[in-house]
């Protein structure tokens, strides 16, 4: 049961992060929203750093499968960029919710130092994927004019994280849409 009370209080949270930020939900809302007390939830997660810890360690994880599976069930890189793309779309729930990395972003400073550095571990992965996806695109050219893989695994991620805050704050996927048009077209 405490296993299940964990992924449960990790759900919840999760989903709150996600459609309001590190700083817009409490221990209260999560007791409310789970039914639980928050000494409770405290017992399971001491602090919301060591909450947040967990989130970001659950999110990696979560998000290499994700890879993965993109590799397993594609195999242009075209078509792999696609899903990439198709993936973050998904992930902002009609323009109500961002990725937890961008949730987590935009609250830096209240972050614990040990979730920054879950951050930036986060943000490295993706970019070394994505730089070999590119570097994979100079072989199979399906992906035209590919000049500097990792500079472009960079600017593809801030755009992902870019167009998705522009579609949270206009509550509409045409904005994440618009902003990701381009790299779609290569």
């Amino acid at each position: 049961m405490a296993q299940d009370t964990r992924t449960s209080l990790l759900d919840i949270a999760e989903t709150a992060a996600r459609s309001r930020g590190f700083d817009g939900f409490s221990y209260g809302d999560l007791a409310e929203a789970s039914g639980i007390r928050k000494a409770s939830i405290h017992y399971h997660f001491a602090t919301k750093a060591i909450l947040s810890a967990a989130l970001m360690d659950r999110y990696h994880a979560s998000i290499e499968q994700v890879c993965t599976d993109i590799e397993a069930r594609h195999q242009s890189v075209a078509d792999r960029l696609a899903a990439l793309v198709a993936f973050y779309r998904d992930a902002l729930g009609g323009g109500e919710t961002l990725c937890l990395c961008v949730a987590f972003t935009i609250s830096r400073d209240s972050l614990a130092d040990e979730v920054k550095d879950k951050i930036v571990a986060f943000r490295a992965m993706m970019t070394t994927w994505i730089t070999a996806l590119f570097e994979l695109g100079k072989l199979d050219g399906t992906i035209s004019a590919i000049s500097a893989p990792e500079a472009e695994a960079h600017a593809t991620l801030a755009t992902l994280e870019g167009a998705h805050l522009a579609a949270h704050a206009e509550q509409d996927l045409a904005a994440f849409d618009k902003a990701t048009k381009l790299l779609l077209a290569r």
